[in-house]
């Protein structure tokens, strides 16, 4: 029986034409024959060169017949094989990034054959007509492939991690002023539904999702803590479903400023279902996150406020969080980020000397809500976590 050549194996030769030819061993098919990968170049030296660099690309690498099908192909058993992984929403968007801009632009490349330069020319004509946000987002998508393709041996490194990653550019942040929270605030205080749930959002920062998916096992009303485990979404024509945070650094627990946690004392002695903010009409129902986006929408405008995003209230909270001496580590564990570094990335318009803009545009209103409530989330980077699910 021949011996199987191991990868990174290879031999020169010159060719008729007058080129040098360089091949080596890169993986090995189903009945053990090699499977090589051929390299060329005018002169034996300039060979010997390019040969070292494939040799060290696929040191320890044994790629199958697989890494012989298209990117495109391979994205399609990818998301076939994530369907039970990620949310119908995500699914959707990941389908979209592939159909839209991945499979036009690379899917006929031969998988093994994507380089580091075919990726960085995608992202840059990408950038020419698409916000930097999404382009991030293009490039999430398509290094999660290629990542499980590199485990599956089908590439034998990812080209997505040998270049410099699009990132996003933030532009300015719709914060709330010190007038308009004042406004708002006023407004909220009128309804009767939906005051503590905005209450809370301005003084926790919590997503959307997790605060509609808050249920009284999840405070604690003899520490004052809240624990975020779970996000309420809705599925594609169906209804609500409460699941996992949105990453694991998402499951958290958080020290509720002192005026926050008594709000919810006194809630739950009139609650009648497991959820801290049920669904008004149907109370066995989490708050719909659409439901609360509208009422947003609906009370910016009875305060005659310019409209904002549901998001804008997390960055309100965060900013004046920021302003106020809160370390970015302690932030990004109250926020769920995964990274305080993506905190940094996010909230950076508020670090140095851009504090004393942002205390300006907040003002004294939440500090009037925190007061000294914030020394509990300093004096705890250790606040109380739960462990990761």
């Amino acid at each position: 029986m021949t011996k199987r050549r191991p990868s990174g194996d290879g031999m020169v030769r010159k060719r008729e034409d007058g080129r040098w030819e360089g091949r080596i061993v890169v993986g090995h098919k189903e009945n053990g024959n090699s499977i090589f990968r051929y390299v060329y170049a005018p002169t034996q030296k300039e060979l010997s060169a390019k040969l070292r660099q494939h040799i060290d690309s696929y040191q320890g690498a044994d790629l199958t017949e697989r890494s012989q099908m298209t990117l495109s192909k391979w994205l399609d058993q990818w998301l076939e094989s994530m369907a039970d992984t990620l949310r119908p929403n995500t699914q959707r968007n990941y389908r979209s990034y592939i159909e839209n801009h991945i499979r036009p632009s690379l899917g006929d490349k031969q998988l093994a054959r994507l380089t580091p330069r075919d990726v960085q020319r995608f992202y840059e004509k990408l950038g020419d007509s698409l916000a930097s946000g999404t382009v991030r987002r293009i490039h999430t998508t398509l290094h999660g492939a290629l990542k499980v393709a590199q485990q599956a041996h089908l590439i034998a490194n990812n080209p997505t991690e040998q270049i410099t990653a699009p990132k996003f550019s933030y532009g300015e942040k719709q914060i709330l002023t010190d007038e308009q929270l004042d406004t708002f605030m006023q407004v909220i205080a009128e309804d009767e539904i939906w005051c503590d749930f905005f209450y809370t959002e301005l003084t926790t920062g919590l997503r959307r999702g997790e605060i509609c998916g808050l249920k009284w096992e999840d405070f604690d009303e003899v520490s004052g803590t809240l624990k975020i485990c779970r996000t309420v979404y809705r599925e594609d024509g169906g209804g609500l479903t409460a699941g996992d945070t949105k990453t694991s650094a998402g499951t958290r627990k958080i020290v509720l400023p002192a005026s926050t946690a008594q709000v919810l004392r006194e809630r739950k002695k009139y609650a009648l279902t497991e959820w801290i903010f049920p669904n008004p009409l149907r109370p066995e129902e989490p708050a719909d996150p659409g439901s609360a986006y509208r009422r947003l929408k609906s009370l910016l405008k009875q305060a005659d406020l310019h409209s904002i995003r549901f998001h804008d209230l997390r960055h309100t909270f965060a900013t004046h969080a920021l302003a106020s001496g809160v370390d970015v580590k302690t932030l990004s564990g109250i926020l769920g980020h995964t990274k305080a570094a993506f905190t940094l990335d996010t909230y950076t318009h508020t670090t140095g000397d851009m504090q004393r803009r942002a205390s300006e545009v907040v003002g004294d209103f939440l500090t009037d809500i925190f007061g000294e409530e914030l020394r509990p989330w300093e004096e705890s980077a250790k606040a109380v976590r739960a462990p990761s699910v």
